[in-house]
């Protein structure tokens, strides 16, 4: 019998990204809270750009584009936000998103599931993704049960599960 195998990657889904800026930014420009406070929100290709005349503003701002990732299923932990900075007469908060395992946190998983997972899986790092095989499927869904319980400081998704 074939080994079974599944993917562990570290993905944002860019269409829910999208969806959850635009939602944010409708919300800004219809809230009364936000009213006169030239509040805006905005995605380039390096980063989300959050815009305020007043840093609270820039915050709640802030919270609330956090609330339509959770509300789309897009992790928190996919995105860093930087402290509000001044820039000219306006507060900018910069949204930086991360894709990708980066070696190190590979290696953590694989240390993980080596140390407390079932004995026939193998973990290979295969550039930004990590490939977990073993013949028996009950241990991979061993594997990513471990790997949801454990406290990683990225989102993880699991795909290619055959």
């Amino acid at each position: 019998m074939a080994d079974s195998s599944f993917d562990v990657v570290s993905k944002i889904d860019q269409a829910e990204l999208d969806n959850a800026i635009n939602q944010t930014s409708r919300e800004l420009e219809t809230r009364f809270d936000f009213k006169g406070t030239g509040t805006s929100i905005e995605k380039s290709n390096v980063a989300i750009t959050i815009e305020s005349e007043t840093e609270e503003r820039a915050k709640a701002a802030l919270d609330v584009f956090k609330e339509k990732l959770i509300k789309r299923n897009v992790s928190l932990k996919s995105i860093t936000a930087k402290d509000p900075v001044l820039s000219g007469k306006s507060y900018k908060i910069v949204v930086e998103t991360s894709e990708g395992i980066s070696q190190e946190n590979a290696k953590k998983i694989t240390k993980l599931l080596r140390d407390s997972g079932p004995k026939s899986i193998k973990a290979q790092i295969q550039g930004d993704e990590l490939r977990v095989s073993s013949k028996s499927r009950d241990d991979l869904q061993a594997a990513i049960a471990l790997i949801k319980g454990a406290s990683l400081d990225f989102a993880v998704q699991f795909t290619n599960y055959r």
